[in-house]
Formats: C-alpha cells, sequence, structure tokens
C-alpha cells in the first residue's frame, strides 16, 4: 500500500522532517515503513495497518504545523505511543480501546488522514506566446535571461517561478537583487539605516512578492533569510547553493557586476535575468553587462536567452502605446544623427 502526503513549503518540509531528517527515521522505524520524500509530497509505502498508522502521525504533526504551533520537543514520540501497531490507541497508562474510539482522556484519532492538496497561493498563468517560452526556458535551463520592454512580465514572472521552486522543494531560499543605479551603488552616502537606503531601490521586487505571497509571508521568509532582497553590491564573494537568484534591471550593471552575479551560482542554484535595453541608466561609454552577456554568452547551450516585444505588453494598454512612441522618437534621432554625421 502507498499513500502519499503533499507538503507546503521549504519551512514546513522542515519542521516536519526534523534535523537530520530525524522525525522520517523515527516513523520509519516504529511504523515499519518506507518513506520517500522528493519534490514536495512524502509518499509512505508498506502494509496497509502500518501506512496507516504513519500517515495518521504525519497528519496529526502537520495539522499543528498548519495551525501555526510548533509541535514541542517529545510530540513526535507521544504521537507514536497513541496508536499501535494493530491501530489501537493507548492511554498514559497503556490501556487500549477500539480503533475508531479514543482511549480514557485522549481525544479520538481520525482513521484516515486528509490528503487534499494545499493551497499554494494565486495561479499565475503567461498571457503571451513570448511569456510562455519565457517560462518554459526558466523550467528548462538554470540560467536565463529574460530580454524585452516594460510590462512584459519579465520580474514578475521569475518571481513566480522562484515562489514556485520554492514552496515544491526544489530551492532552499530566493535572492532577489538589482543594481542601485541611482546611487551608484555607493550607499553609504544615503542618510538612515541599512533598510531605510536599500527599501527605495529594492522597492519594485517586494511588489512583485506581494502580488504573490501576502506580507506576512513575506516577512516570514524575509525574518529566517528564506528570501533575501539586496542591492547587487552586497553580493560580492558569497556563494548561494540551493538558491533561486533574479537579478532584475541587469541593463544597468557594469560587465564586472554581471561576471560578478552569475559567479554567485552554487550547486543545485538557478539563476534569472531580466533587463530592457532601451532603458540604460549607466555613464556614457560604459558597456551595459547585459548587452556584454548578451555578447559573451550567446551560443552556450546551458544557458538560454529570451526575448520579448510589444506584443508580450501586460500592463495598461497605453504602455504600449508610449513604447512604441518612444521607439520611434529614438529612431528619428538615429536617422537625424546619421544624416548629419560627416
Amino acid at each position: 500500500m502507498e499513500n502519499t502526503i503533499e507538503l507546503s513549503g521549504i519551512d514546513e518540509t522542515r519542521l516536519l522532517f526534523g534535523a537530520g531528517d530525524r522525525n522520517l527515521r523515527l516513523v520509519r522505524d516504529a511504523c515499519g515503513v518506507e518513506i520517500v520524500a522528493r519534490n514536495g509530497f512524502l509518499k509512505v509505502r508498506g502494509e496497509p495497518e502500518a501506512v496507516e498508522r504513519a500517515c495518521w502521525v504525519f497528519g496529526e504533526m502537520l495539522s499543528q504545523l498548519r495551525a501555526g504551533k510548533i509541535p514541542a520537543p517529545g510530540e513526535l514520540e507521544r504521537l507514536l505511543g497513541r496508536r499501535d501497531p494493530s491501530g489501537a490507541t493507548r492511554d498514559k497508562n497503556g490501556a487500549t480501546g477500539d480503533r475508531n474510539g479514543a482511549a480514557a482522556g485522549e481525544p479520538a484519532a481520525p482513521p484516515r488522514p486528509g490528503f487534499a492538496p494545499v493551497d499554494v497561493g494565486v495561479t499565475v498563468r503567461p498571457r503571451t506566446a513570448g511569456q510562455e517560452r519565457y517560462v518554459q526556458a526558466i523550467k528548462k535551463y538554470d540560467v536565463v535571461f529574460g530580454i524585452g520592454p516594460a510590462g512584459t512580465g519579465k520580474t514578475y514572472l521569475a518571481v513566480a517561478m522562484a515562489v514556485s521552486a520554492l514552496r515544491t522543494g526544489r530551492v532552499r531560499r530566493i535572492v532577489l537583487t538589482r543594481p542601485a543605479v541611482e546611487a551608484g551603488e555607493r550607499l553609504g552616502f544615503l542618510p538612515g539605516d541599512f533598510l531605510a537606503k536599500v527599501n527605495p531601490f529594492v522597492r519594485p521586487l517586494y511588489d512583485a512578492l506581494a502580488d504573490i505571497l501576502s506580507w506576512a509571508q513575506i516577512q516570514k521568509y524575509i525574518d529566517k533569510d528564506v528570501i533575501e532582497v539586496v542591492p547587487l553590491a552586497y553580493m560580492r564573494g558569497r556563494t548561494l547553493e540551493g538558491a533561486f537568484l533574479i537579478l532584475d534591471e541587469a541593463q544597468n550593471t557594469t560587465s564586472r557586476q554581471m561576471k560578478m552575479f552569475l559567479t554567485r551560482l552554487g550547486v543545485a542554484s538557478k539563476a534569472v535575468i531580466t533587463g530592457d535595453v532601451t532603458q540604460i541608466d549607466l555613464d556614457q561609454g560604459t558597456e551595459s553587462g547585459l548587452i556584454a552577456a548578451e555578447r559573451i554568452l550567446t551560443g552556450l547551450s546551458t544557458i538560454a536567452f529570451c526575448y520579448m516585444d510589444r506584443n508580450d505588453i501586460v500592463r495598461h494598454h497605453l504602455v504600449q502605446d508610449i513604447v512604441d512612441a518612444y521607439e520611434k522618437s529614438e529612431r528619428r534621432q538615429t536617422d537625424l544623427h546619421g544624416a548629419t554625421s560627416p
């Protein structure tokens, strides 16, 4: 017999499994079952009675976790002692009752745990063919560049994919970063503490998160360092394993900064780099790290470049008109300069 339990994110998984998977080993040994944990699911195999007992124990633990309670030390051992392999419950003196009843002083145990899917957030779907190619590339490749104009969903879809990977256990943390180019990355010259300095530059990343998670969830993840939102300058010298990295506004990185970011990747990590090459704010004469990466890395079979255009814009309908107007103006300026050059 085999039963499957769906888990809800890395925090729940970590607390259920215990340090070094201690809780899984306890249940396995006490119930005589095989337990396989993979991709956000827990599979329990064995004799029907043993599987039922193990799943009931896991169900009790999950009920506490999903109610916002951390099981007390010894709670797992107590639950394992409440039902013996025959399915009978035990009271504190070792007396047993029938399978569907309760022993003296003990609440009745449900005969089977519930396996209803857990809500993991809003449904996010690509709206255009370009967005669909982008999402599929993120699923397939460990490094993806999303290049296109404002409003094409580059950052939003990358954040949605990162949250999905976190909740299904494919990664352990999310790191969101962008260059603080308006401050020249010299945050020390700005007034206030670290968060006061950082927030204006990373606020768009918080906004993307807030479309998918509640602020309470975001704060919880940040407090536990499961989600980190930092300026690019603070990435130097780190190696991030089991992480989903997103570099936003990559057109405002230098080539050196882009190389620094890409070399932060550790084992089992993914990176998505987003940018709009028409909105570069670097000093004149400084090559964009995004353009340099496109030139240097295009052709590598392990890296994907996804391009979106005006047809992928999903903001207010005026955004598409605005983008078109600016593109026409820039083309006229280019033609004019070309015509007047000696």
